[in-house]
């Protein structure tokens, strides 16, 4: 099942406020009550086209994003770092939530924005140090996340709080599907057409399982907070006015356009 969040059309009965779908073929969304992370999948008789509506950013992190830091290891390599010997996380602010298609704005203060591509995992209940073998009780779905950083503040600043701090560094979408299953498919980005990164998820160094054992032994997870998994080689400069596609097969493509420098 993939869950979409967007605004109707107008006229529509569902009115103007953001809604949640159910995507029933890749032309059709039926609406349904309310958030279903809180109230369940309740589908309502309404349905829309999708090439009708905008699709906003699928979930909504009323608390947290937390992201792994190189987990994948020819990007610990490019970045000059050893393996680590444990996950390393750090947080986005939820502000920093945009959707597919929404604008990566540029910040004035950096001369160099990157992309990195992400599978990202979202929280479906309140969970506290959840072992391995249960991590499937805890994960709502997957979604396609662009971990977007400011490089050159990134390196000034020696941590990381302010280079991907940003309002619009954390693309999310195009929606969250709740049956996919993270095992070697591909995952890429591409900067204005070009194929900038491409590995496999297989590669990454922790797995799903011990990225989320690791991370609720640290923190409590909320229902829609949302976990990006860390990105393979092959970060880069984003074009200022440019556009950058995020694709994981059998999951979908976030494509997001990028300002000029504020």
């Amino acid at each position: 099942m993939r869950i979409v969040r967007f605004t109707p059309p107008a006229g529509s009965a569902l009115g103007t406020d953001p809604h949640f779908g159910v995507l029933e073929d890749e032309t059709t969304i039926r609406a349904i009550a309310s958030d279903p992370l809180y109230a369940g999948v309740h589908k309502l008789e309404t349905t829309v086209l999708l090439k009708d509506v905008r699709l906003l950013a699928p979930v909504i992190p009323r608390s947290k994003v937390v992201c792994i830091g190189k987990n994948y290891a020819d990007h610990a390599a490019e970045m000059g770092s050893d393996l680590p010997e444990e996950p390393i996380i750090f947080l986005k602010p939820n502000t920093s939530v945009i959707g597919p298609n929404d604008l990566i704005q540029w910040p004035s203060s950096s001369e160099r924005v990157d992309h990195e591509a992400e599978l990202a995992i979202v929280i479906s209940k309140i969970c506290k140090e959840v072992p391995k073998e249960r991590v499937k009780d805890v994960i709502f779905g997957y979604t396609i996340a662009n971990d977007v950083t400011a490089r050159d503040l990134q390196k000034k600043d020696g941590q990381w709080t302010r280079g991907k701090g940003f309002d619009s560094f954390c693309p999310l979408g195009p929606w969250i599907d709740t049956d996919f299953q993270p095992g070697d498919q591909a995952i890429t980005a591409t900067v204005d057409g070009e194929l900038k990164q491409s590995a496999k998820l297989s590669e990454m160094i922790f797995k799903i399982p011990e990225i989320i054992q690791f991370v609720t032994n640290v923190m409590t997870l909320l229902p829609g907070d949302v976990i990006l998994t860390g990105t393979p080689a092959g970060i880069g400069p984003l074009n200022q006015n440019g556009e950058v596609a995020i694709s994981i097969a059998g999951l979908g493509t976030l494509t997001n356009r990028v300002s000029l420098r504020g």
